[in-house]
């Protein structure tokens, strides 16, 4: 199949993912509220924190087994692929195991101490809830390597929509049990039936897509072991300068103005940032695609891939900042009901570092699909601290916008660092990235006409 059709479904089951998702975060919160009641919902939410803790404790080995198998298959290294695929199994299921026990430990200290008497919910219900959320979630850390078979196979847009069908499962179940007025225990225990469920089969479909272990016969070797566990504690440092940046961020914006800038801070920075949503899609769909061509060395199509991606983001930011200068007070009036009266030089820096933020994100995703984690996650860590200690002292002296001014530091710093980094990683000449990304939009836009005119 061309490229040019790969990227267009991946473009499309990108889409659609994201369309499920945001479906999955807001249209089931007035059905909890009407089945269960506000504050009964409320004690749910705080429920979920631990199994959402445990979600994203999977310290980054899926990502890092399923990116290396994902190059070395690429790359024509099949035997060392499905020893890596071996390995990295082994290594999920052995952590999947020890969370399920440590989270049984952790249920029962916590029940030992009294915790769940202080809700609303009933103890009972709420420790078989939480099991059951718990196993759901560590279900998901078996994805990342059953998603790498379809990234491998060249249909990537056939795990995405899968993945889609699974979430769009979950809204459905959900529906039915609130609308019937279920239990948190029921509805628990259709996410984790659905959860299991969805994980057999999404491995057996992709192993039937790429039968790699009926043609090869995967060894675990310590190499690989020792490569995971080290590049998973690289993709671990991800979700780590994440929550200091942004959770570090509203708390000094606290301690030094404030509850009320807080909420002025994060109601700007979360709409100014919504953008990142289009550009999710466009890294989704080009990432797949980016990857099996740095992986067959093809380092020339890789280029053209990396460039259309940062075009499309380019076109997209370049829309979101004349959006929001232009009608975005407009939008926030309207959104909190003239409540809040945010700066306008705080409001222009937000806009100002959409821009810079698409394309460093771009960027990053390179050395992610290079498997180089650490060339990304350690600098990310540094400056995330450094911007937050700049927010915090600048606050003091200019109040949100001196916090804005310490976001877009962020921005412009890893902008400055991974964009250079990541072209000499493809060897893509940085003095020549804009003329010769115009060049390729212009030639695969051109290309995409002359295909729809010829099959009308």
């Amino acid at each position: 199949m061309s490229l040019k059709k790969n990227l267009l479904k991946n473009g499309l089951a990108s889409a659609v993912q994201k369309i499920i998702k945001i479906a999955e975060q807001l249209l089931l919160v007035p059905f909890f509220i009407s089945a269960w009641g506000a504050a009964y919902y409320g004690e749910w939410l705080t429920l979920t924190i631990i199994p959402t803790v445990i979600g994203l404790s999977e310290l980054g080995f899926g990502t890092a087994a399923a990116n290396s198998f994902v190059l070395k298959y690429a790359s024509g290294e099949k035997q060392s692929a499905a020893n890596v695929a071996k390995s990295g199994f082994r290594i999920i299921l052995l952590m999947v195991v020890s969370f399920i026990l440590l989270s049984l430990i952790s249920l029962y200290v916590l029940n030992y101490f009294h915790v769940f008497d202080k809700s609303l919910i009933d103890k009972n219900q709420s420790i078989i809830a939480v099991a059951c959320l718990m196993i759901a979630r560590l279900m998901g850390f078996f994805m990342p390597l059953n998603e790498a078979h379809f990234r491998a196979a060249r249909k990537a847009s056939l795990g995405m929509n899968l993945m889609s069908v699974y979430a769009a499962f979950n809204v459905i179940i959900g529906l039915v049990v609130l609308l019937c007025k279920g239990s948190i225990v029921m509805y628990a225990f259709t996410n984790l039936m659905n959860a299991v469920v969805f994980t057999i089969l999404y491995a057996v479909i992709a192993q039937k897509i790429l039968p790699i272990s009926k043609e090869y016969r995967g060894i675990i070797l310590r190499d690989d072991v020792n490569a995971i566990v080290k590049k998973g504690f690289g993709y671990f440092l991800s979700p780590v300068w994440q929550a200091v940046f942004f959770q570090g961020t509203t708390f000094v914006v606290r301690v030094a103005l404030g509850p009320v800038a807080v909420t002025v801070f994060n109601t700007v920075r979360t709409l100014t940032r919504a953008v990142t949503q289009a550009n999710s899609m466009v890294i989704y769909t080009v990432l797949p695609e980016l990857q099996y061509e740095m992986g067959a060395g093809n380092l020339p199509q890789a280029r053209k891939i990396f460039r259309f991606g940062l075009i499309v983001i380019s076109i997209i930011a370049i829309s979101g900042v004349v959006f929001m200068y232009i009608g975005g007070p407009w939008f926030y009036e309207l959104w909190t009901r003239k409540a809040l009266n945010p700066p306008n030089m705080m409001w222009n820096i937000f806009i100002i570092s959409i821009m810079f933020n698409g394309l460093w994100w771009m960027g990053s995703d390179v050395l992610i699909a290079a498997n180089k984690p650490y060339d990304f996650t350690i600098v990310s860590t540094i400056v995330a601290v450094i911007s937050v200690c700049i927010s915090y002292f600048l606050a003091k002296s200019y109040e949100l916008t001196g916090a804005a001014m310490g976001s877009f530091f962020l921005d412009l710093m890893l902008f400055v660092y991974v964009l250079p980094k990541s072209c000499k990683l493809i060897n893509q000449p940085i003095e020549t990235l804009i003329s010769e990304s115009i060049s390729d939009f212009k030639s695969l836009s051109d290309s995409w006409i002359k295909g729809i005119r010829s099959n009308k």
